[in-house]
């Protein structure tokens, strides 16, 4: 039996290539794309809903979606967005709001990117910010929530993130060396992430889920054999 998918987050650097997973895979025949600008593409599979995310729930009523699965990959930073309260409604505000229309939409699973260090507890805003978003989420009650933290995201962004390039640089010797307990700061492709939401997704696990470098490369590798 083919699904619908949600899609939040399509044209972020995570959530790009996850879309073009998701049109390619079998398990889906339909992809809801839900955007503030068009994707400029086409596809027999994708509907695009562009709205403003403050009335995402609304629009999605109004568009009677239904969906299976909803994959978020919501985010921006504090630099981009200009401030901290800016940066909190996208990756709280927006999140939570689409976490909300996709429970009213039908959807079962919630598979959310986060970050490495989320915790609503945490002294850190962003990382509070984060975990405080995957609090929310989670509260809803689908059946089953995956949250994804991965440590730095590899990939090409539209944007120019000089510190983070020069993270990326050097990543393929820092992740040898980042073992045991650390191992969870890996550098991770963000294709390895959009796999790895793909693969949650087509498990009966329940709950909340929350994967790392370790599961989220794991799920990737166990469906490739």
């Amino acid at each position: 039996m083919t699904k619908t998918a949600l899609l939040a987050g399509a044209t972020g650097l995570v959530g790009g290539i996850l879309l073009k997973r998701l049109l390619d895979a079998p398990a889906y025949d339909r992809v809801i794309a839900v955007t503030r600008r068009s994707l400029g593409f086409s596809h027999p599979k994708l509907t695009e809903i562009v709205t403003d995310f403050d009335t995402l729930e609304l629009a999605l009523a109004k568009s009677a979606v239904h969906a299976d699965d909803a994959f978020c990959a919501l985010g921006t930073t504090i630099r981009k967005a200009g401030s901290q309260p800016a940066f909190h409604r996208v990756d709280f505000d927006y999140v939570v709001n689409f976490a909300r229309a996709a429970k009213a939409s039908g959807a079962t699973r919630f598979l959310l990117v986060s970050a490495i260090g989320a915790s609503a507890g945490s002294t850190i805003f962003y990382s509070r910010v984060k975990g405080e978003a995957e609090e929310a989420a989670s509260a809803l009650g689908f059946e089953a929530t995956h949250i994804f933290r991965p440590g730095l995201i590899l990939g090409d962004r539209a944007e120019r993130r000089p510190a983070e390039a020069a993270m990326m640089a050097a990543m393929p010797l820092l992740n040898p060396l980042l073992i045991g307990p650390t191992k969870i700061y890996r550098g991770i492709p963000a294709d390895t992430i959009a796999a790895a939401m793909i693969a949650a997704a087509a498990t009966s696990t329940t709950g909340r889920i929350i994967h790392t470098y370790a599961s989220m490369s794991a799920l990737t590798t166990d469906r490739e054999h």
